[in-house]
């Protein structure tokens, strides 16, 4: 028997335990200063001669609906909206990390933490988590550029390039946000950054659908929920909800392609992407834990990161971030294929309860933009 079989987890995240906190840790950025990263793309780029529009009605139908939901993140956001970012953490539970959640602090560095400390901790939290929005959506702009080169249908084609668009506009909006608003960047995370690497690299182009449009997105989706609801920041909720609107398209355009492509597959090809989505889920989850928030503040990872995990409402924060990913998953015939492996691993992580919600392929027009909704802020 291969080392491979004795050791599934080993084989495909490097470790035997998917919740190995000291392995999960030790895994680091080990070049913040860097400002160019080189990722070799190994994806053949196909022409298609096939021009007929409409051969697939569902991709045609979010091709169209795609023009018509366009919008500008420079004149259709309020960017004269005033924020106080500390205010805005002491108002929201972004910052309900510590005294009442839960947490046994005694005999740690943050037992003798006072209010100003957990408000520090909370902007550095809302910081890191935006850069990591952002950063995730220069990974979804890459890929998104890629499967117009590498997806052999055209109106696949027609609605990836509309993709490419709505990234640009939210890496530039994360950004403008993070620059104007909040007071500093991040770098990527290591594990964001290890999955963005694997997606790119892989020279399948159904593998890039899966791993950004399924996984990546389909977290993101969830995610900006989450802090939709949670923030009271006026800008910051606009920003989110025109984001959500385009987002739930994105992850639509993965559901959709791959549904039918999927059931060509035999059980070895279904496997590899099982795999695939599992280490990704993997990753996603790994890059959660903040640790680089925990360092920034002057306190070991190693300490910090388990007391979190304590905290009551962590765990169903963090799985409830795979609400959008599961049913996903289902609906392209990913949990059960194989004898049933990703269902297994997803019961793992402990997520498999939403495998019956509603997939973003049937619930994607309910994130969609109203009319009227987005209201131009061009000046006068």
């Amino acid at each position: 028997m291969s080392l491979d079989a004795l050791n599934p987890n080993a084989a495909i995240i490097g470790r035997d335990d998917i919740n190995d906190l000291e392995a999960i840790l030790s895994i680091t950025n080990t070049d913040v200063d860097a400002v160019i990263s080189t990722v070799q793309d190994n994806a053949p780029a196909i022409f298609t001669w096939d021009y007929e529009k409409g051969a697939r009605p569902k991709l045609n139908r979010l091709y169209e609906k795609a023009k018509n939901s366009m919008w500008n993140g420079e004149t259709d956001l309020p960017w004269d909206t005033e924020v106080d970012q500390e205010q805005v953490i002491m108002a929201s539970a972004q910052g309900n990390i510590g005294p009442g959640s839960g947490m046994d602090l005694s005999g740690t560095p943050m037992e003798k933490w006072n209010e100003a400390d957990w408000l520090k901790f909370g902007v550095e939290n809302q910081n890191w988590m935006l850069s990591q929005f952002m950063h995730g959506e220069q990974g979804a702009l890459v890929c998104t550029a890629k499967i117009v080169e590498t997806v052999p249908w055209i109106d696949a084609k027609y609605y990836a390039s509309t993709q490419v668009m709505d990234e640009a506009r939210h890496v530039e909006v994360f950004a403008k946000y993070l620059d104007t608003k909040l007071s500093g960047h991040y770098p990527i995370n290591a594990h964001l950054k290890m999955l963005l690497d694997d997606i790119v690299q892989d020279s399948r182009w159904d593998m890039t659908y899966l791993g950004m449009q399924i996984m990546v997105e389909g977290l993101a989706l969830a995610a900006f929920g989450f802090m939709h609801q949670m923030t009271s920041e006026p800008l910051l909720k606009q920003l989110l909800r025109y984001v959500m609107s385009d987002e739930a398209r994105h992850v639509a355009f993965g559901v959709l392609s791959l549904q039918d492509y999927y059931q060509e597959l035999d059980s070895k090809e279904l496997r590899e992407r099982q795999e695939f989505a599992f280490e990704a889920a993997v990753r996603m989850r790994d890059r959660l834990l903040t640790q680089e928030v925990w360092e920034r503040m002057g306190v070991s990872p190693k300490i910090a990161v388990p007391l979190v995990m304590q905290a009551p409402e962590r765990a169903m924060f963090q799985a409830m971030l795979f609400s959008k990913i599961v049913p996903n998953c289902k609906k392209l015939g990913l949990l059960d294929a194989a004898d049933g492996w990703l269902r297994t691993k997803f019961q793992e992580l402990g997520v498999i309860q939403f495998e019956d919600w509603a997939d973003t392929g049937e619930e994607y027009e309910m994130f969609a933009l109203a009319e009227g909704e987005v209201q131009s802020q061009q000046p006068a």
